[in-house]
């Protein structure tokens, strides 16, 4: 099992639309150098919807080869076509992921069944393990507790990422865990709160930011110690609420530029932070202890 913080990683570009290979690797060792548990690519915060099908299995051919085993690599390949989907989790698997992460189809609004047969499917096309990805904020699609139960039972399923943020959900959830199906965070205002609860870590926005403390969050919390891991998250709230002023990932990757680590590109129909917002970001980087230039 996957645990801990693992960051949703932005992908670096260059200020005309150029994935920037070189911004992409260093990001990664900055990230293994600071402790993140593991790296997941080309999820939502890697701005999945604008790369194009062989630019997305390149990113993830890159951070496998960057990552080189030294902590996992989980792929995001998920899409409203069911197809679609298994190329994008089968072009993983040939790069050598260690596994994949499949958002749930948005747009075409499928039922709890039509959920059910498209994660099924996946699972048996491609052997890979596969975490279950449910954020209905962004994709007007909610799998419910029951649709995760019955998928849980699938081999190679082995987890969820819920960005639900609703304690209860997180308690129905919890009820299904097991030795081979584990419950992750995606929201990280109550990831900590996930975890104690015995979830097994989070994919995590915010560690693009600050990832040893996040990763110092999710271990005290993982301990079960709730006064550590309340105290290191405090200082960490200001990043988890306001790197959301706009949608995600303007705030994170306008951020991550200014600490000096990517450069300022990111693609339409997304555009830069508004200026507005600048001191805002910043005051909760001070208030995280993160250094920016």
């Amino acid at each position: 099992m996957f645990q801990g913080s693992m960051v949703a990683l932005i992908t670096p570009m260059t200020e005309d639309d150029r994935i920037d290979e070189a911004s992409l690797r260093s990001l990664i060792d900055y990230h293994i150098e600071n402790q993140t548990n593991a790296i997941v690519s080309v999820g939502t915060t890697g701005e999945s919807a604008t790369l194009n099908h062989d630019e997305h299995c390149e990113v993830i051919r890159i951070t496998v080869e960057q990552a080189a085993k030294r902590i996992p690599v989980i792929a995001g390949t998920g899409s409203n076509s069911t197809a679609e989907a298994i190329e994008y989790t089968k072009c993983a698997a040939k790069v050598g992921a260690d596994a994949c992460l499949l958002v749930t189809p948005y747009y075409n609004k499928p039922t709890q069944e039509g959920l059910y047969q498209h994660y099924k499917k996946i699972a048996e096309a491609v052997s890979i393990p596969q975490l279950l990805y449910n954020v209905p904020g962004r994709t007007a699609c909610d799998m419910l507790p029951t649709t995760v139960k019955r998928l849980a039972e699938i081999d190679n399923i082995i987890g969820i990422k819920e960005a639900v943020g609703d304690l209860t959900r997180i308690k129905d959830l919890i009820a299904i865990a097991n030795d081979n199906f584990a419950i992750y965070s995606g929201d990280d205002g109550t990831a900590m709160e996930l975890i104690l609860a015995g979830g097994k870590g989070t994919i995590s926005v915010t560690a693009n930011v600050a990832p040893k403390a996040m990763n110092a969050m999710c271990k005290a919390a993982l301990a079960g110690n709730r006064s550590e891991a309340k105290a290191i998250n405090n200082k960490l709230m200001g990043l988890h609420k306001n790197l959301f002023v706009e949608s995600n990932p303007i705030p994170v990757k306008w951020a991550v530029q200014r600490m000096g680590l990517v450069p300022a590109g990111i693609r339409l129909p997304l555009t830069p932070l508004s200026a507005k917002y600048h001191t805002i970001i910043e005051q909760a980087m001070q208030q995280a202890e993160v250094s920016y230039v």
